[in-house]
């Protein structure tokens, strides 16, 4: 019996198998969410503090910004630093004055690497005492690849941001907004992930079709903007990727925490707009109608993908909620890699994942928690599967051995939320295999014209 079969036999049954190998992070860098980061807070400076590997990732992975006059930087820790040589407190103090004059940010964020955690850099404790001194918000994340995989980076950010005590921006403004609009009574509702602004404005205004009013988004565009936060507010999450911010928002903020599927997919978005409708005790309208709408836009996608499989490598934490989106979108998944499985905090998807499988009567996929890359390419060499997304250091080898692939960065930097970016979603997917159809056609029209 090959794995393609004894896979497909485990998970006849009805509960999901999960399982543990290396516990190993084979991702990227999490320091890379100032990438996205610094321009969602447009306000803000970022402050990476590690060695030159840091520099040279950040200068190769973000480089292409370059031009966009990026607002983060490398403070650089030399050899004097690392023996405990050198005062970082005085140091820190002249990068932030710097940062200060040259650029006036709302806010700095420092962010811990592996070395700031290994040599014990006491970030948390120097950061309240300059911020004093300077007259400027410091927000100290870690982000080390250590503890962390590659977006739970922004988790880190988001959880520090969190944490801070509410600024006194303007809420007249939200009352106003309120009663010009007539919007169903209920409590303070939240939202915390880092999304584009267009795909703001879509949740939003889904929500706002069913009559609810969000208070806020975590993070905001400026520092200054941060949604109020109190005790006994509702909040709920994009990505799957932020049970750590969760956890903050519930223990240190005493909020109700809204455990829905995430918006990825037309499923996943209604879904999430019903858990939320739910819980405020508002009547859904329309949703039904809505999702449908959107499969039928994408039905030439759907027949190209239909019956094909893939199989996830395991890289930015988005898997599970794309094999859910896939799964219904009619393809089949054999296994799906995570570096990191918070299932409390994903089991909304995780349930929904379970109902989409019994609806389209396949087998479950088997979840793999930190896997090992070794052993998946054998696997994937016995399974053969039609597509593999993967991290970008895998990609490669792996097409060379002819297996298809797709970067799971592109997910993360692609407008995948909502309704209407549903179909980004297939056109990442289908695209090498679009590509392959081409080539295939490409190379039959040169054998006829040969002939």
């Amino acid at each position: 019996m090959n794995i393609k079969q004894s896979i497909n036999n485990v998970n006849l049954k009805e509960k999901l198998t999960f399982n543990c190998e290396t516990g190993n992070y084979h991702t990227f860098c999490p320091i890379s969410c100032v990438a996205w980061l610094y321009q969602k807070i447009e306000d803000s400076f970022f402050l990476v503090i590690g060695t030159k590997t840091c520099g040279y990732f950040l200068q190769n992975a973000l480089g292409v910004m370059i031009f966009a006059e990026p607002r983060y930087a490398m403070a650089e820790l030399e050899e004097g630093d690392i023996s405990a040589q050198l005062n970082d407190y005085e140091e820190l103090k002249r990068l932030c004055l710097q940062i200060k004059q040259d650029r006036n940010p709302s806010v700095i964020f420092w962010i811990g690497t592996c070395t700031t955690e290994i040599i014990k850099m006491d970030l948390e404790g120097i950061a309240p005492k300059l911020e004093a001194e300077i007259s400027l918000p410091i927000i100290v994340a870690r982000a080390n690849g250590l503890d962390y995989a590659f977006t739970q980076g922004e988790d880190t950010v988001l959880a520090a941001l969190a944490q801070r005590p509410n600024l006194k921006n303007s809420e007249c403004l939200q009352k106003q907004e309120i009663n010009n609009y007539d919007y169903v009574e209920h409590l303070p509702l939240i939202l915390f992930g880092s999304i584009p602004d267009p795909v703001v404005n879509q949740l939003t205004l889904e929500l706002k079709k069913q009559g609810i009013y969000v208070s806020g988004w975590l993070p905001s565009r400026r520092y200054m903007e941060l949604p109020q936060i109190y005790e006994g507010n509702y909040v709920c999450g994009v990505n799957p990727y932020l049970s750590r911010t969760a956890t903050t928002l519930m223990r240190r903020r005493k909020c109700k925490l809204i455990g829905a599927p995430f918006p990825i997919g037309p499923d996943g978005t209604r879904a999430w707009l019903e858990k939320i409708c739910t819980i405020l005790k508002i009547q859904p309208i329309g949703l039904k109608e809505r999702e449908d709408e959107i499969w039928n836009k994408m039905f030439n996608y759907i027949n190209l993908i239909k019956g094909k499989s893939v199989f996830f490598m395991g890289d930015n934490l988005l898997e599970i909620s794309l094999a859910r989106f896939l799964l219904r979108a009619g393809m089949i998944v054999f296994e799906i890699g995570i570096p990191y499985m918070d299932k409390r905090y994903q089991g909304a998807e995780l349930e929904l994942l379970q109902k989409t499988c019994k609806e389209k009567k396949v087998p479950l996929p088997i979840i793999i928690e930190k896997p090992d890359n070794y052993n998946q390419v054998d696997r994937i060499r016995d399974i053969k599967p039609d597509l593999v997304i993967t991290g970008m250091a895998h990609a490669n080898p792996l097409e060379a051995r002819g297996i298809n692939t797709k970067w799971s960065v592109e997910f993360t930097f692609a407008q995948i939320h909502g309704f209407t970016n549903a179909i980004e979603i297939l056109e990442l997917v289908t695209r090498p295999l679009r590509r392959n159809q081409k080539l295939q056609k490409i190379s039959s029209q040169q054998y006829t014209d040969r002939r």
